[in-house]
């Protein structure tokens, strides 16, 4: 059901909005949380070493399509805070047309570079043909990621986060039974759980494509929609580019912490992966509030409505700071339990560097709940490049800390190396918010209001 977010208590709207998309964030995690369960407790620490040497690799290449589907989709929301449908429709077939382009050229790249990045890496000789089997079949099935995070995307665009939600559930639960058969009964190890992951996210694609058109008729496409619109490409480029751009640049940052992780071995490669994994999932609220934000700052530029653009963020950042600290707690309470879950009895320094990273990266989630806010808040308030100059600060701050901290502390250097790069991409945006903010209040009311990025 659509939602129009530019009426009503902001801090409500976005309550509304976030909760079930983080039901659905949650989920989707729970790919390759599961991946890594069942190779950690099915085939072994060294699979399990494959699967985490390659998550900024799967980062480098799915970090940009979710960016670039969530760029396109501020242009929707914008258009339907504008009541503007035939741009709306436009909108969205030029994002199915452009997205289909970008996927296949996404997946000859990424195929044919990822044995020599994994070699460029430095990735344990143990461990890298099973990460090069693993990885292949992901960036395989790009396409299917690419369409499920567009459609998703689009639904949120409408206020409707719901319904993505009742798709992940199904498609997690056949990722789940799926990784059982193909690593328990058939023994495929790494591409057991890579075809896995494919074939679900392929089907949560397809179950949000036909709900869309069933349900949605504002999207349903003529002929006349179809007709290429180089203008809205170049219009969809110009903020989708920046956005997934943005991801790739942090993903670099996270390659070269990869390689510093994979001179230390693969114990500590295993290690790191189980938490970054886990660390994903706590800080899930984190950033659904910040994709809550981006639709809502979107759909209230269209309408013209900059007063409640601020309101909304700062609404939205005494959320963050509740949800950062519950997370803390989480870890506090539960942290070394959970790690236990992936990790197999009598790798005891396995585990216990695997929480020392829980630790100090729990510890600094207030900052990484407010890259979020800001990030999304100006992206969505039409800026690709305020969130791509805060990822090249992650980038440089990420790299800077690979360099100089990990010879000297070793693995805990590693663990430093995010939270530095929060605290100084925080920083970036806090102050990068205010310009643009000041910037759109000072642009003609109607320029602001029908500008769309």
């Amino acid at each position: 059901m659509e939602k129009d977010l530019s009426k009503g208590s902001p801090v409500r709207l976005l309550l509304s909005f976030t909760l079930p998309l983080l039901a659905g964030n949650i989920f989707q995690q729970f790919y390759s949380m599961v991946d890594t369960f069942v190779v950690g407790r099915f085939v072994g620490v060294e699979a399990l070493a494959a699967l985490g040497a390659t998550g900024a690799m799967a980062f480098l290449v799915l970090g940009f399509v979710g960016g670039l589907t969530a760029g396109f989709s501020v242009i929707i929301s914008q258009r339907f805070g504008a009541a503007d449908p035939s741009g709306m429709k436009k909108a969205t077939a030029m994002s199915i047309i452009t997205a289909f382009g970008l996927s296949v050229l996404l997946t000859v790249l990424s195929m044919t570079t990822s044995m020599p990045l994994l070699r460029l890496l430095g990735t344990p000789g143990n461990i890298i043909e099973d990460a090069n089997t693993y990885i292949s079949i992901i960036y395989a099935g790009v396409i299917a990621t690419i369409y499920y995070n567009l459609f998703a995307s689009m639904l949120r665009a409408l206020g409707d986060s719901k319904s993505p939600l009742y798709f992940l559930l199904i498609a997690s639960a056949l990722n789940i039974i799926l990784d059982l058969v193909f690593v328990i009964r058939f023994d495929l190890g790494c591409a057991g759980v890579g075809f896995a992951t494919v074939i679900s996210q392929a089907v949560s694609a397809l179950c949000c494509l036909i709900y869309i058109r069933k349900r949605y008729p504002q999207l349903n496409l003529s002929r006349q929609d179809w007709i290429i619109d180089w203008v809205m490409i170049r219009r969809l480029l110009r903020i989708g580019i920046p956005s997934a751009l943005q991801f790739s640049v942090c993903a670099v940052g996270v390659l070269i912490v990869q390689s510093s992780i994979n001179q230390l071995g693969s114990d500590a490669v295993a290690a790191y992966s189980v938490g970054t994994k886990i660390e994903n999932l706590i800080a899930q609220p984190l950033s659904t509030l910040g994709m809550a934000m981006a639709t809502f700052a979107g759909q209230n530029l269209g309408a013209g409505r900059l007063d409640r653009i601020r309101k909304g963020a700062k609404q939205g950042t005494m959320l963050s700071i509740g949800f950062a600290v519950i997370g803390r707690i989480i870890v506090m309470l539960a942290g070394q339990w959970i790690v236990g879950l992936f990790i197999t009895s009598g790798k005891t320094q396995v585990a216990a560097d695997a929480s020392l990273y829980l630790e100090i990266a729990s510890t600094f989630f207030i900052p990484l709940g407010l890259i979020f806010i800001f990030r999304n808040t100006c992206q969505g308030a039409g800026s690709g490049l305020i969130p791509l100059l805060s990822s090249l600060q992650e980038l440089l701050f990420r790299a800077l800390v690979a360099v100089t901290l990990v010879g000297p502390l070793g693995y805990r250097g590693i663990c430093l190396a995010s939270p530095i790069a929060w605290i100084a991409a925080a920083v970036l945006l806090l102050v990068a918010y205010a310009l643009q903010m000041k910037r759109l209040e000072d642009l003609p009311a109607t320029t602001a209001k029908t500008k769309p990025v």
